[in-house]
């Protein structure tokens, strides 16, 4: 009896270790994959969008080249204008009418396009937010800490916002980092790796020309910083 019962304990002994074991395994892996960061392009943070009916698309080009001279003559038109300028625009007018088209409907919808395009510039990305990730780019510092850039944007290309216009605000990530990272220069590319959020911020940022507004979508407050190799 004493040895069935010794066997029987030395089973359910060998069973509560597998399934440790098991368990072991099971949540080692999860709390891998969990904390592991996920490597992103800058693509990666622009949202997948339905394509938008462009009607200019379909215009020659003396059309489209009437259109833009069409909006320029009648947007700067005032009291002051000449009457050979007015009938410049009365020409254009017609021309463009006797090809079928609508020139007011057509500005209505060069409105519409900027603000679709303006809103798509702007848009996150909801597969990236939340996420642990690793982001390669370029640092444009927004606060100091003796030598340390504590607070500093992130952008995709050398020279963004000081020798080219400025990215789209979803090309763009506000980086927070207390411990602080000793840049090496505007040419010196890194990584960022921390969880990616949603939060429109607006960042008066010091150039050496002036300042300039920036938008921003994404922010981060960065776990680790590394060189970029």
């Amino acid at each position: 009896m004493i040895r069935v019962l010794l066997a029987e304990l030395g089973r359910h002994r060998v069973i509560i270790r597998l399934w440790f074991a098991a368990w072991l395994v099971l949540s080692t892996a999860a709390h891998a994959g969990a904390t592991e960061a996920r490597n992103l392009n800058w693509d990666d943070l622009v949202p997948r969008v339905q394509k938008v009916q462009n009607p200019f698309e379909s215009l020659e080009f003396r059309q489209t080249n009437d259109l833009a001279k069409l909006y320029r003559l009648e947007a700067s038109q005032n009291s002051t204008t000449s009457e050979f300028t007015k009938s410049q625009a009365v020409e254009i007018r017609a021309r463009l009418k006797a090809d079928g088209l609508d020139p007011d409907w057509l500005f209505k919808q060069r409105e519409r396009l900027m603000q679709e395009h303006t809103r798509q510039a702007s848009a996150p990305n909801p597969e990236v937010i939340a996420q642990i990730v690793r982001v390669p780019g370029y640092i444009i510092p927004l606060e100091m800490k003796g030598t340390l850039a504590v607070e500093f944007l992130l952008v995709p290309t050398v020279g963004a916002c000081i020798h080219t216009p400025p990215p789209d605000a979803n090309q763009m990530i506000h980086v927070r980092y207390p411990d602080g990272y000793q840049i090496r220069g505007l040419y010196d590319p890194v990584w960022i790796i921390g969880e990616l959020q949603a939060e429109k911020q607006v960042e008066l940022v010091t150039l050496s020309d002036g300042q300039l507004s920036l938008e921003t979508t994404y922010s981060m407050k960065a776990k680790g910083i590394e060189q970029h190799r």
